[in-house]
């Protein structure tokens, strides 16, 4: 048995319920999974005992939450001596056809430093959950304006899929038991 920690930041829930989804599919392959917030399981005490990581965090103005960015500064070194797999969750579903092809091809500066500090494995970029009560005014305007539309905009078929990936890369790793 593998054990995985699955860790996440979150603002809306979007991202926390894609982390769980992630952690349930891969208990479903027979790994011991533990999924909570990246920030408190990274921060202060060092990196957590896992034999591999899932990390993720919804994208805010390009980048990765702050507390989720700053938690893995800080634990990269120990992160790069592990199996790692990342994602951003953002919203390019939400925007039209044209827009989204745009964003789906575009770099995200902050984001790819950031995984380039820690040189996962692999890097997933994942739709999310724009409700109007999300953005504030000037927000909403220019997101109306875009012709972008509110919703859940998660695509359960490719994440699963992906974490169903990450379980089959992980019955190669050595089990060193439970987590603590």
């Amino acid at each position: 048995m593998v054990c995985v920690r699955v860790l996440y930041a979150s603002e809306h829930h979007s991202t926390q319920e894609i982390a769980s989804r992630i952690g349930a599919r891969l208990r479903t392959h027979g790994h011991h999974v533990d999924v909570r917030e990246l920030a408190s399981a990274l921060g202060g005490q060092g990196l957590p005992r896992a034999d591999a990581f899932v990390m993720g965090s919804a994208v805010h103005d390009g980048a990765w939450l702050p507390t989720a960015e700053a938690a893995v500064r800080v634990g990269a070194e120990g992160l790069r001596e592990q199996p790692v797999w990342m994602f951003s969750v953002g919203m390019s579903a939400a925007l039209p056809r044209l827009l989204r092809l745009l964003a789906d091809r575009a770099v995200q500066p902050r984001v790819a430093a950031l995984v380039d500090v820690v040189n996962p494995r692999e890097h997933r970029r994942f739709s999310g959950v724009i409700r109007r009560e999300h953005l504030d005014r000037k927000g909403a305007v220019l997101f109306s304006l875009l012709g972008c539309r509110y919703g859940d905009h998660r695509d359960w078929a490719a994440v699963e899929a992906w974490a169903d990936d990450i379980a089959r890369q992980l019955t190669a790793l050595p089990a060193r038991g439970p987590a603590d």
